[in-house]
């Protein structure tokens, strides 16, 4: 295995001189770091980086933790992670909690034993303080991601980043009330989780300026499954008197539950009912009709909170911040008035 020794020897400089390319610590003429590089590339060298890291108390490298990395807003929030830690020298460990807090706990401490330099952690429903408090005692800074939290006291002092889901909503009823539907049926899923409780929330507020009264057969709360969704929405779509003439799902997996069991029951998008969702599906423009998808600007919020994390590492000190990027809303054909536009 080559040796620092043997890259200095070929390019004829000192070790030192080496290690100062390597690590950027001290300027070296062009050329010189030239015949460096070259000399590194000829023999093979390779960096001995744990023993690099713990010289600096950094190993360049990041924890995330989602809690479905297969769902596709959570899967461009993971790409712009990637890439924005790729574009600051930092590497990525990932983890996938599956909505539980047992496996997000041990996801965490996995992470933590390997070192990161901060977390980025996308919390399951049932996520406790406790979690948080293990992560202050570490003293490793941490940006939460989506799924925003009110924590209060000294744990409100935590990074954030996510969406304006309470002015998507708005903007969804107002285009579904605009079309004429009173009868709205919201798919919430299960509200412990902040983003779908902000959605949910965002409902009943949007409805209420409306003047509209929601009654308790339209909130749909608590399912977090495709197939128990399916089964919550299929009776209340089963009787032509009390059946909602829309429907509002929370999220990709809510609305592929709704949108089997509007299957099931014979009915037609949009002309029998309509449609929205929010998140949407891979590929969407192949849904036939096309679906109303409020998208959120996943990628920017992977980015943003490897930008939050790395102003954090600069800058302990300095007071949280809590950023709401602004959603994008997909006008289709699903809530068209017309079968044909």
């Amino acid at each position: 295995m080559a040796t620092i020794v043997d890259v200095a020897s070929l390019a004829g400089v000192s070790t030192s001189t080496v290690s100062h390319v390597l690590n950027e610590t001290r300027h070296v003429e062009p050329e010189t770091k030239e015949r460096v590089m070259s000399a590194v590339k000829a023999t093979g060298y390779r960096r001995d980086v744990l023993a690099r890291s713990m010289r600096r108390a950094r190993t360049d490298s990041i924890g995330l933790v989602v809690s479905d990395a297969g769902e596709p807003a959570f899967a461009d929030m993971v790409h712009g992670v990637e890439e924005a830690a790729a574009h600051n020298g930092l590497s990525l460990l990932l983890a996938n909690s599956a909505e539980d807090p047992a496996r997000e706990r041990a996801a965490v401490e996995a992470l933590l034993d390997r070192r990161v330099d901060g977390l980025i952690l996308a919390r399951v429903a049932g996520s406790t303080a406790g979690l948080l408090e293990r992560i202050r005692k570490e003293k490793k800074p941490l940006v939460l991601l989506d799924r925003l939290a009110d924590l209060g006291g000294d744990q409100g002092q935590v990074d954030q980043v996510g969406v304006n889901n309470q002015a998507a909503m708005a903007a969804l009823v107002d285009h579904l009330t605009s079309q004429g539907h009173e009868r709205i049926l919201l798919v919430s899923g299960d509200l412990r989780v902040s983003s779908l409780r902000e959605r949910y929330d965002g409902f009943r507020a949007a409805m209420l300026t409306k003047g509209m009264a929601v009654p308790p057969e339209l909130l749909c709360e608590g399912t977090v499954t495709a197939a128990a969704t399916f089964d919550r929405v299929r009776p209340l779509l089963a009787t032509p008197s009390g059946r909602p003439t829309a429907i509002l799902a929370c999220s990709t997996l809510l609305a592929a539950g709704a949108l089997r069991a509007v299957q099931h029951e014979g009915l037609r998008v949009p002309g029998s009912i309509a449609f929205a969702t929010f998140d949407g599906f891979t590929y969407s423009d192949l849904f036939q009709p096309q679906i109303t998808t409020v998208r959120q600007p996943a990628f920017q919020l992977g980015e943003s909170a490897v930008s939050l994390l790395l102003q954090r590492l600069e800058n302990p000190a300095a007071p949280a911040t809590i950023l709401r990027l602004e959603s994008r809303i997909e006008f289709r054909r699903s809530t068209s008035n017309s079968s044909t536009n």
